[in-house]
């Protein structure tokens, strides 16, 4: 294989990892669960500052095994019961004794947001009996940087990614959709196995969700197709079975999701409407496991022009990677696979990201729609014109417009949400 597969492949096996519950909410459990390790006994008082990303995001999604939300709950069950070598799955040996000892522990909780560069920031201090231990995680969910212990630095690191998948200063990206679409229908195949986790762990996830969690829309959906309100096609498969996984994940349910970029969301979103493509078109294994690789290596592309957290959704962008693969599975080649995404850019790039929470699973399933809507145009080789908004006809530069508007059109936009989200709680920023 040449270098750049080999480094395609080193991407996907970092960026498509488990995570159990919302991901930012997780990165407060583990700074919580490392304090509680250096401070070695219980805290009496607990600080917890985020940044205003990671409070949007933390503010009102469920923390997994405990039927609350919150980022005090998620700092609190990270003192209790987590693993602080566990990464994004810190709560996953999470027990009912676990959360009634942190449930103890919240009124000496104080969470705040703090101005910090980083729109990935989460800081924790715990004190006990005259000692402190203080960890801060910095621009990826997991990235520790600083640990201390009774104000001695124990271990430090700069807060930038040690790799990087798109050079801060580099005026082209290291990647483009055509050297993706190649690579995920040309690799050899035992190569890219591990991607079919993605499938097995998301749809278990699913199925759990259309149990009925959070507002349910997998489960309506379903029921609506069983009454005939909705037909059994393929965009309602897609749908439901995307916005099953959301619901139960943003609802707290303790399997892990297949995440995508640091998001469980957007694992979600780049896997499932897959999924139900290639159950629906009965598929071969080896055409699900290509799709699923072109679809997950898309979404890390298309977010690799933007911040980790911003005020665009990014399961709308994650989907665009399911809109691709899609659009592979249904016959198309490389011009209908960018006439898919442009499609996709020119539908929904105006969907804002206002937290995560349950209705994170209606953003799921309207980008699931939107994937398989752009395929179907696409596949008639039918896009929208470079005439029209940020759309170009070169789809990698149609894919940079929209990081524009992301990271630097959509900044006011962010910091409104963030004032609004803070505002319905009373929050003060120091």
């Amino acid at each position: 294989m040449n270098t750049q597969w080999t480094d395609f492949i080193t991407l996907l096996k970092r960026e498509v990892v488990p995570a159990l519950g919302c991901t930012e909410p997780m990165s407060v459990a583990l700074a919580a669960a490392n304090c509680r390790q250096l401070l070695g006994e219980t805290p009496t008082r607990v600080r917890v500052w985020v940044s205003g990303n990671l409070f949007k995001n933390g503010m009102g999604v469920g923390v997994p095994g405990t039927g609350m939300i919150g980022l005090p709950v998620a700092a609190a069950v990270g003192i209790t019961g987590g693993n602080p070598d566990a990464g994004l799955q810190v709560l996953s040996a999470l027990t009912p004794a676990h959360v009634e000892a942190a449930k103890a522990l919240l009124p000496v909780i104080r969470v705040d947001v703090k101005d910090v560069p980083d729109v990935l920031y989460a800081e924790v201090l715990a004190e006990a009996a005259g000692h402190s231990a203080r960890v801060v995680i910095c621009t990826d969910h997991t990235r520790i940087i600083l640990m201390e212990k009774d104000g001695e630095v124990l271990m430090s690191q700069d807060s930038a990614p040690s790799v990087h998948i798109q050079p801060a200063q580099a005026s082209k990206p290291t990647m483009n959709l055509r050297h993706i679409v190649e690579f995920a229908l040309h690799v050899p195949l035992p190569e890219i196995d591990f991607i079919r986790a993605a499938a097995t762990m998301n749809q278990a996830l699913a199925d759990e969700g259309l149990q009925g969690y959070g507002l349910r829309i997998g489960q309506i959906l379903t029921q609506q197709v069983e009454r005939k309100l909705l037909s059994d096609d393929l965009m309602t498969l897609a749908m439901r079975l995307s916005s099953a996984a959301s619901d139960a994940r943003m609802d707290g349910a303790m399997l892990p999701a297949m995440s995508n970029s640091g998001s469980g969301n957007q694992g979600i979103a780049a896997t499932m409407p897959v999924v139900a493509a290639a159950r629906f078109l009965k598929t071969s294994d080896e055409q699900l496991t290509r799709a699923l690789v072109m679809s997950h290596l898309v979404a890390i592309y298309i977010k690799t022009y933007q911040h980790k957290l911003s005020a665009l959704c990014a399961a709308s962008t994650a989907a665009m990677g399911s809109g691709a693969a899609i659009t592979w599975l249904l016959g198309g080649q490389f011009e209908q696979i960018s006439h898919c995404i442009n499609n996709m850019i020119g539908d929904v790039s105006g969907i804002i990201c206002d937290g995560a929470g349950s209705a994170c699973s209606m953003k799921v399933s309207t980008s699931t729609s939107a994937a398989v809507k752009s395929s179907l145009l696409a596949i008639n080789n039918l896009r929208v014109p470079q005439s029209e908004g940020i759309v170009s006809d070169d789809v990698d530069q149609t894919i940079a417009n929209l990081g524009r508007l992301a990271k630097e059109g959509m900044l006011d936009t962010d910091l409104e949400i963030i004032n609004i989200m803070r505002a319905k709680q009373g929050g003060n920023s120091e």
